[in-house]
């Protein structure tokens, strides 16, 4: 297809633009050829009228698909022209801010002028190992491809790093080296990629400076070769200079600075060791204070000077050295503010005891008075005679500033020597990988000789890279066979041919500069006659003869030839170098001397290479005139000679390319500067990459790729099942011009612009496609549209009818209404208006009669008031007057009745005494008085006849008169009663009348206080009322506020409990991380031990002979050793006194660890001596009851005579084995034992002796005890009587089961005493028992034995107690401890948290360090006792079993012959199995060797139960435990970690090994846990496991060892299984088009993907779901815990998520929206496998998280608010910086997505920035999740397990 057929209407092309460079346009109709003008629409809305060149005709560049904008390789563009390529790399870098970019080979890097995360570890990690096309650009991937090719091809590498200042080389350059640095390690111990990456600082402060453009410009060039072994670790590196640039030293331009040490010498100046400098302010010195700009923002030079020196440190450079360098540059410092002052116009001085002078003859230790001679003066030497000629200021100044510059050039080679000596390695180096930091073309306003250095450096690294380039293009092409057509490049070998061959501008240079008249000018015309006119790439100025032009590869640059003579030179006077040689400062003489005589350390490089900075110089004994012209070649010269031997490196090694663009001249971050960027693009040659690869076949697609993606061009018809034939086929229809493409071997190669032709294609139909869907649909849509509007439409009609008709009903209503209501309105007006009237009249009258009524009324009212006037006046005087006549008239009377009454009186005197007067005056007394009358009456009317009566009845009358005196006496006590009551009468009615008083005064009272009381109530209820409402008022408030109180309690709740559940979670985290901390520590520990072993057999290799005499313990053996060894060695120390080392010796760091062991311990001691306590008062009362048993019991004396035999042969086998003993502990004593060891005084030797003593004594105790036992015997014998022999049996059986139940001396000595009691015959004759005294003998031996073991009994008893009392007081100690330590946290807790943290801290320090010594030896004398106890308690055991045995042995025949056989007395049963295991110590080693170090899992795993190894090794340890042989537990304990140690290292990468054994170590882990004896873990037990449980030992620190054993082989399972899936992830999770046709294939670049057609060998999904199955299948097969196996599942799932999004973030390829659909699928098919696996709760789910939101990030809607919003809520689990990078990265696949806006991800940025993640990029993919074993006991029985013959365990029985 014809280019011109591109330029239809709406193609986008690019025309030039003064401003933007390039701007975008669209066209408004087709080109046809011809036309002479296009009409253009601007991206600004404007019309253009675009005028083609009449003589090119060429048409401006087209523009590439929006798909193919922001690609990672600028060759993957359709169109590779310079917009296209300026436009992608403005998208990648605004848009997506993305510094890297591919340009095939090249990596284009931007400056951002801003600190990005994009260099942490996890980064390195990442590209460590990719292919360099799989990942986004990055300079990790150039590292990353030159460290595999260096390792694959065996060929050293270059990384060529060059741009302009301030564009990022050096920053480039030391991320390369941080990045070797970090994949490869060292070699050996000494950090040698360290002091790799400590070179810089070094360098950077004396070789970079501040200018215009860069505030860290480097002004040297340098190669840095880092040197790796065969193993491709670092073992030095070695650093070449180039071209310093000295002038800065004396001369900064405006805002600009000297290089960076001066100042971080004067921002130093106040430290004391500086104090000798003499230093100050920087703008005191006239070498830093030019460029007025002594400051650099956000650099504290104090810090970078502390940096520096640090960095010296690092690399070898001693303080003392260190001060000599500060003191030269001090110096320097000090000579640029000397000053000269003028005699005449060819002379000047300097003045006397000038300070700046003085101070630097001080510091560089030379005379002041030659110095300052030779500063004004100059030697000139002829052929005959030496001349000293004083010279001008201006002479004398430009000398000051050579001299200057000469000392910090020499000062910073001998600085570089030094860095090489300190990277240089002894071992020889097999490769190396190059970086170059050189600086890029430059151009000036002003140009001078460094400008032409560099841009001829610059020409011949051009030459190089354009070679590289084209070798590169040359090879694809062969290697695919296409037809090789010579590509025209642009070569620039003319160029450098002007500059440096034979009369070139370099050799004329040198020429004139040896000439004694020499200047710039005559150079220059030398230059004009030479070349002007000859050489098309040399040019003259027009206006200027002093400047020459050269056209070089990326811009025309014109020279200024003034100071081109002079820097060539280079020239300083000898005689003020001979001033500096003669100093006393001793370093100063060596930067002058010869590199071979140099005393410097370093004077020759690493490798053997001489510095390119210096001259190299052989040694001569010629003249000394040699010396001094070998001295002065030129800089031309060196330079020349320097790019020569680098140029030869460069072409010996595999380059790799990077170069750095400034995209603004202002350091703005992610400011894109058009301009700017287009000139360094055409300058670094990336531009001609593109030229180049544009001028072939820039685009190139495998098959598959172009099958993928093109599939929508073909018909069905075209598919054949052969994918090239397919693409060639549809290739020959589609592009008729068989020249746009080649066909390759495994590739398509295109022309430029046919991938973008092919997209049209593609896009076009799937447009046509989508336009027919979208017809059809929109058809379908529109008819239902349709027939839902007239279903409405109906549907409406119907209800507006009705609307219409319920108004028209409505209105007539509305009328009849209106009538009735005008009806009754009329009605209602008039009636009202009547009565208004009516209403009216009534009231006049009734105010005009009210009015002559209240007349009427008030006249009649005067006429009463006057009536009754009268009427009170007439009876005022009446009353007056009757009341004077009545007083007159009582007066009278009075009178008269006081005489009448004196009258009566004395008539009452008289009759006082008679009854009668009595009478009367108690008329009205009570009945009594009546009664008495009616009595006297009765008596007169019957006096009469009483008295006829007389006669007889005188004895009556008396009795009578009796009575009446009587009741006279009666009568009168009545009346005193009378007369009493007659005055209460009295009192009362005078109270009456007193209470009427106060009953009228209360009632007025009561009535004033009703009133008060009504008004008192009135304002009573007004104040109620207004209470009332207050009280409402104060209710609602009430009411308010109790609702806003329970909303802040329930606010306050959700708070704390979102508190309690953060903290909870905290803890957890913290847990976790402490957990995790510890295991971190365990792999480090298992490495440092790997590394161990690795340099051990290293040794073993290197010295062939071991030392004689001398065999080293294998670390493993000896750390567990030392670190775990049992606390029942103490308990050993009586019988073993021979050890020297015990643990409680050893003084090890405090540690909070042992601390809470040590506790612990105390505590199960504690609980252990309780249960012993109430086992000993068992067996008391045990002892009680079989004592009053045997009471009872038949008297039996065949019992007591098979106890004494059991006795007998109890003391004779105790008598062999102190006998064995006591002749062995003589052996030792005599032979094994060192001279000075067994001799007298000797410490070994007393104890020996003394156990001697001991054993001796015991054996004459048993002796004694044999002789009284056996007479006893013979005794019995004598008595016993055959009737007795038939119930021996059974009668023994049962004592025996008895004594087996007794564990103590004291209890059996009971026991038998009791029994010898109770079997004693007291019809026995003693005469015949006892004929010769020997039955006393005997029970006085048994007294005797008694009373010893009772005694020891006791005293063990007393002991036992005595340390109970100790512990009881321990345990309250403890408790008063933990009272005071629960106070000081309460006072902490009021503390501020920093110095809680640090009192806290100060105080358990404090404590732990007074009281661990205490508890050690608290805890061993507690273990000593318990265990020497417990080991009693076994062995009386152990023995009475034994004489179990020996009884039935020692019946005689004939007892046996004359019993009658009873199967019941005598039962022959099957072998009752313990559970236990026995081997021969010397067996130890094989039983290890068949069951752990060569055993096969698969075959285990397959035929045998699970875990059954573990199994093993418990029983066996359970019989050592039950032989109580602790040499043996630790021996066979020792052995079987050390064996699983090395079994995983051998078979360290095998799953099935390192599963296997995680397995069984698990398993005996639990094994140990079941049958320890503890509560805890017994709970869990049957009753006959619980008798398996170890009675002798506590192994709970061997539990611990196993613990950390199985975090390490767990962690290395971890590293397997993540070694076996990590090539799977990648490709399965993210390349695999799991759901085919979803997402399309875009067009690539040089630096092809990975596939995401699935080929062969290619892994997908099913894959690593087969690999799952694997490993899930494996550890269940082997008996894995369940709780482990969700353990190991969570970890597998969280490296396929973190792997998995790592990739994607870095991989913009990947972020699409089809991408985010195949990522979800996955993960549903990982879950789907999890909910198979029944593994849902594991956790794992949750580690994919992260992979699940990135994906949902990818597919949903990023446009508006809301969007953002849903975004920020749905992402919790991702980073902030990883939410940016995904939408930055977000690609459309097709060109009907879009990407995201940049105003959207501020948008995002902004709702996040509160948000506290961390600041991250990539997860941790190698982080290990802490690991837990939970306890999970076996139900196996112990004596159930067989062993099966194949593992070769015959040697062992089960016991």
């Amino acid at each position: 297809m014809a280019a011109s057929e591109l330029y239809t209407k709406f193609a986008r092309v690019w025309i030039p633009d003064p401003e933007e460079v390039w701007k975008s346009a669209e066209l408004l109709k087709d080109y046809k050829p011809g036309d002479k003008v296009l009409l253009l629409h601007l991206e600004d809305g404007k019309d253009l009228e675009y005028r083609l060149d009449p003589k090119t005709k060429e048409l401006p560049h087209l523009r590439n698909p929006d798909i193919l904008v922001g690609e990672n390789d600028l060759t993957a563009l359709s169109y590779l022209h310079e917009p296209a390529v300026l436009h992608n790399l403005r998208v990648r870098f605004i848009d997506s801010k993305l510094i890297y970019t591919y340009c095939g080979i090249v990596l284009v890097a931007i400056n951002p002028y801003e600190q990005l995360p994009i260099y942490g570890e996890d980064i390195i990690n990442a590209y460590s190992g990719q292919n360099m096309g799989d990942m986004d650009p990055h300079i990790f991937a150039v590292a990353e491809e030159a460290y595999k090719q260096m390792a694959r091809d065996e060929r050293n590498q270059s990384i060529i790093v060059s741009g302009e200042s301030g564009a990022g080389k050096t920053v480039s350059a030391k991320y390369a080296m941080r990045y070797f640095a970090t994949v490869s390690g060292s070699a050996s111990e000494a950090n040698v990629e360290e002091k790799v990456l400590a070179s810089n600082p070094i360098m950077e402060s004396i070789g970079n400076a501040k200018t215009t453009r860069n505030d860290n410009s480097s002004r040297f060039g340098k190669y840095i070769e880092i040197g790796f072994d065969k193993r491709y670790r670092i073992i030095g590196a070695n650093m070449r200079t180039y071209l310093l640039e000295k002038s800065r030293v004396v001369f900064q331009a405006e805002e600009e600075r000297n290089y960076h040490i001066f100042y971080q010498l004067c921002a130093s100046a106040k430290l004391p060791e500086f104090n000798m400098l003499r230093l100050g302010n920087a703008n005191n010195f006239n070498y830093t204070k030019q460029g007025g700009s002594p400051m650099i923002e956000g650099v504290d030079d104090a810090k970078e000077m502390a940096h520096t020196r640090q960095a010296c440190t690092l690399l070898g450079i001693s303080d003392s050295y260190q001060m000599g360098i500060f003191r030269i540059l001090a110096g320097i410092l000090h000579l640029g503010n000397v000053g000269f002052t003028s005699r005449d116009s060819d002379s000047c001085t300097i003045p006397p005891k000038h300070e700046p002078l003085s101070i630097f003859c001080d510091l560089m230790g030379v005379d002041y008075d030659e110095m300052c001679h030779w500063l004004c003066h100059r030697k000139l030497a002829t052929a005959t005679e030496t001349y000293i000629k004083p010279i001008s200021k201006l002479q004398a100044t430009n000398a000051r500033d050579a001299l200057a510059k000469h000392i910090y050039a020499k000062l910073f080679n001998w600085i570089v020597d030094h860095v090489n000596q300190a990277l240089h390695s002894a071992v020889k180096q097999h490769s190396f990988i190059g970086v170059l930091d050189i600086y890029g073309f430059e151009t000036f306003e002003i140009n001078s000789f460094e400008q032409f250095c560099i841009n001829y450096a610059n020409e011949k690294l051009q030459q190089q890279f354009n070679m590289h380039v084209f070798k590169l293009e040359q090879e694809e092409y062969m290697k695919e066979q296409i037809p090789w057509t010579l590509i025209d490049f642009y070569d620039n070998q003319p160029c450098i041919n002007l500059i440096e061959s034979k009369l070139g501008i370099l050799d004329l240079l040198d020429e004139e500069c040896k000439m004694p008249k020499g200047t710039d000018d005559t150079w220059a015309q030398k230059l004009y006659n030479t070349h002007l006119n000859k050489c098309a790439l040399f040019e003259k100025p027009r206006l200027s003869n002093k400047a020459f032009i050269i056209q070089h590869f990326a811009d025309k640059v014109e020279y200024q030839c003034e100071g081109f003579l002079e820097k060539n030179k280079d020239t300083v006077f000898e005689e003020q170098i001979k001033v500096l040689k003669s100093s006393k400062f001793k370093m100063l003489p060596e930067l002058f001397q010869d590199d071979e005589k140099a005393i410097s350390p370093t004077s020759a490089t690493s490798s053997g290479r001489t510095p390119l900075t210096r001259t190299p110089s052989k040694p001569t004994k010629g003249r000394p005139g040699q010396m001094a012209k070998e001295h002065k070649k030129t800089v031309g010269h060196q330079f020349r000679n320097s790019l020569h031997l680098l140029m030869e490196t460069l072409n010996a090694t595999t380059p790799h390319y990077v170069r750095c663009i400034k995209p603004n001249d202002f350091k703005f971050p992610f400011t894109f500067d058009e301009k700017r960027a287009v000139q360094q693009l055409r300058a670094c040659g990336v531009l001609e990459t593109i030229r180049i690869s544009a001028a072939g076949f820039p685009s190139r697609w495998t098959y598959q790729e172009f099958f993928s993606r093109y599939r929508v061009l073909m018909k069905q018809k075209d598919v054949l099942s052969d994918r090239k034939q397919t693409c060639k086929n549809v290739l020959e229809k589609l592009i008729l011009d068989k020249d746009k493409y080649q066909f390759g071997k495994t590739k398509i190669f295109f022309r430029a612009g046919q991938v973008a032709y092919l997209e049209k294609l593609r896009a076009d139909k799937l447009r046509a496609a989508c336009i027919r869907i979208q017809k059809t649909i929109r058809g379908w849509l529109l008819r239902k549209k349709y027939l839902r509007m007239r279903k409405a439409a109906i549907t409406v009609q119907r209800y507006v009818r009705g609307h219409q008709a319920r108004c028209y009903a409505k209105f007539l209503r509305r009328t009849k209404a209106a009538t009735i209501i005008q009806k009754y309105w009329r009605m209602y007006t008039v009636r009202r208006r009547y009565k208004i009237r009516r209403t009216a009249t009534i009231v006049l009258q009734s105010y005009l009669r009210g009015y002559l009524a209240r007349n009427r009324y008030r006249k009649i009212l005067r006429e009463h008031k006057a009536v009754i006037i009268q009427k009170w006046v007439r009876g005022w005087l009446a009353r007056t007057y009757y009341k004077r006549s009545m007083h007159a008239i009582i007066y009278l009377q009075c009178c008269f009745r006081r005489m009448m009454a004196k009258r009566e009186l004395k008539k009452l005197k008289i009759e006082a005494r008679s009854v009668e007067r009595y009478k009367k005056l108690h008329i009205g007394m009570e009945n009594k008085i009546m009664q008495l009358q009616r009595k006297v009456d009765e008596q007169n009317k019957d006096y009469k006849c009483l008295m006829e009566k007389l006669t007889n009845l005188e004895g009556i009358y008396n009795t009578e008169t009796e009575k009446l005196r009587s009741d006279l006496e009666r009568l009168q006590l009545s009346e005193e009663e009378a007369r009493i009551a007659t005055g209460r009468v009295l009192s009362l009615q005078e109270e009456i009348a007193k209470l009427r008083k106060d009953l009228e005064q209360t009632q007025s009272e009561k009535k004033f206080i009703e009133e008060r009381a009504d008004r008192y109530k009135q304002e009573t209820e007004q104040l109620v009322s207004d209470l009332k409402e207050e009280n409402s008022l104060l209710k609602q408030e009430k009411e308010a506020l109790n609702h806003l109180i329970v909303e802040q309690a329930k606010e306050m709740t959700e708070t704390m409990e979102k508190k309690l559940v953060e903290e909870t979670k905290q803890l957890e985290l913290d847990l976790n991380d402490e957990r995790l901390r510890y295991q971190n520590l365990l792999n480090e520990f298992s490495r440092l031990e790997e590394r161990y072993d690795d340099l051990k057999e290293e040794m073993t290799l290197m010295v062939n002979v071991p030392k004689p005499g001398h065999k080293r313990t294998d670390s493993t053996h000896s750390s567990n050793e030392s670190e775990y060894t049992f606390s029942s060695e103490i308990a050993e120390t009586e019988d073993i006194p021979s050890r020297t080392e015990e643990p409680s010796e050893k003084k090890v760091p405090l540690d909070m660890s042992l601390f809470l062991k040590l506790q612990k311990r105390v505590t199960e001691l504690e609980q252990e001596k309780q249960v012993m306590q109430d086992e000993l008062d068992r067996k008391e009362e045990q002892v009680l009851r079989s004592k009053a048993k045997e009471e009872e019991r038949p008297q039996i004396r065949g019992a007591e005579l098979e106890y004494e035999s059991l006795k007998r042969q109890e003391l004779e086998s105790e008598n062999k084995k102190l006998k064995n003993e006591l002749n062995e502990l003589r052996k030792a004593l005599s032979e094994k034992s060192a001279p000075e060891m067994t001799a007298p005084g000797a410490p070994a030797y007393r104890v020996l002796m003394e156990q001697l003593t001991s054993v001796s004594e015991e054996l004459d105790v048993r002796k004694e005890e044999v002789l009284i036992l056996r007479s006893q015997l013979v005794s019995q014998k004598e008595a016993i009587q055959p009737k007795d022999d038939k119930n021996t049996m059974t009668d023994s059986t049962i004592l025996l089961e008895d004594v087996q139940k007794m564990k103590d001396k004291g209890e059996i000595a009971q026991a038998y005493i009791g029994l010898k009691e109770t079997n004693r015959s007291p019809a026995m004759d003693c005469h015949e028992l006892n004929e010769d005294g020997e039955l006393w003998l005997v029970y006085e031996g048994l007294k005797q034995a008694n009373r010893l073991l009772e005694s020891q009994l006791q005293s063990q008893k007393r002991s036992h107690e005595n340390e109970a009392e100790a512990l009881r007081g321990e345990i309250q100690s403890l408790k008063e401890e933990n009272n005071r330590q629960q106070q000081l946290l309460a006072q902490n807790l009021q503390l501020p948290p920093e110095a809680r943290i640090e009192a806290s801290l100060q105080h358990e320090i404090t404590r732990l360090t007074n009281e661990n010594l205490d508890l050690m030896e608290q805890l061993e004398k507690q273990d000593k006792t318990v265990r020497k106890l417990k080991k009693q308690l076994k062995v009386f055991a152990k023995k009475i079993g034994e004489l179990e045995v020996g009884q039935m042995e020692n019946i005689s025949p004939g007892q046996i012959i004359d019993e009658p056989i009873r199967p019941v007395n005598i039962p022959r049963k099957e072998k009752d199995f313990q559970g236990m295991l026995e081997y021969k110590k010397e067996d130890e080693q094989k039983l290890v060797k068949n069951l752990i170090l060569e055993l096969k899992p698969r075959g285990v795993a397959v035929n045998l139960i699970p875990g059954l190894p573990a199994y093993i090794l418990f029983m066996c340890v359970r019989h050592a435990d039950y032989l109580n042989d602790d040499q043996k537990v630790r021996s066979l304990l020792t052995s079987t970690i050390n064996s699983i140690k090395k079994v995983l290292k051998k078979r360290g990468d095998d799953f099935e090994t390192v599963s296997f054994w995680l397995s069984n170590t698990c398993r005996f882990l639990h094994c140990l846990k079941q049958y320890s004896g503890e509560e805890g873990f017994m709970k869990h037990n049957t009753s006959r496991q619980n008798e398996h449980c170890l009675t002798n030992f506590d192994l709970a620190e061997y539990r611990q060892v196993l613990s950390d054993l199985a975090i390490q082989i767990y962690q290395q399972l971890v590293r397997v299984l993540e070694n076996i899936l990590q090539p799977m992830i990648v490709s399965g999770m993210l390349e695999h088009e799991t759901i085919q046709g979803v997402s399309g294939v875009k067009p690539t670049g040089l630096r092809k993907r990975t596939s995401s057609i699935a080929d062969e060998g290619t892994y997908t999904l099913d894959s690593i779901l087969r690999q799952l199955n694997s490993f899930h299948s494996v550890m269940c097969q082997h008996g894995m815990d369940p709780e482990l196996i969700k353990q190991v599942v969570k970890q597998m799932f969280y490296i396929v998520g973190a792997v998995t999004l790592n990739n994607l973030l870095l991989r913009k390829d990947m972020c699409s929206w089809s991408k985010g659909m195949q990522i979800r699928y996955n993960v549903s098919q990982l879950e789907e496998w999890l909910r198979d696996k029944n593994l849902m709760n594991s956790g794992a789910k949750e580690t994919l998280e992260p992979l699940i939101q990135a994906a949902q990030l990818l597919q949903v809607k990023k446009k508006t608010d809301d969007d953002a919003e849903a975004i920020c809520s749905m992402c919790n689990a991702l980073t902030t910086a990883q939410i940016v990078k995904v939408l930055n990265l977000y690609t459309p696949v097709n060109e009907f997505e879009e990407r995201v806006s940049v105003s959207f991800i501020r948008t995002i940025q902004m709702r996040l920035r509160d948000r506290k993640d961390s600041p991250q990029l990539l997860m941790d993919a190698k982080h290990i999740f802490p690991v837990t074993f939970p306890f999970n006991p076996s139900s196996l029985a112990l004596e159930t397990i067989q062993i099966p013959a194949s593992l070769g365990l015959g040697f062992i029985s089960r016991v």
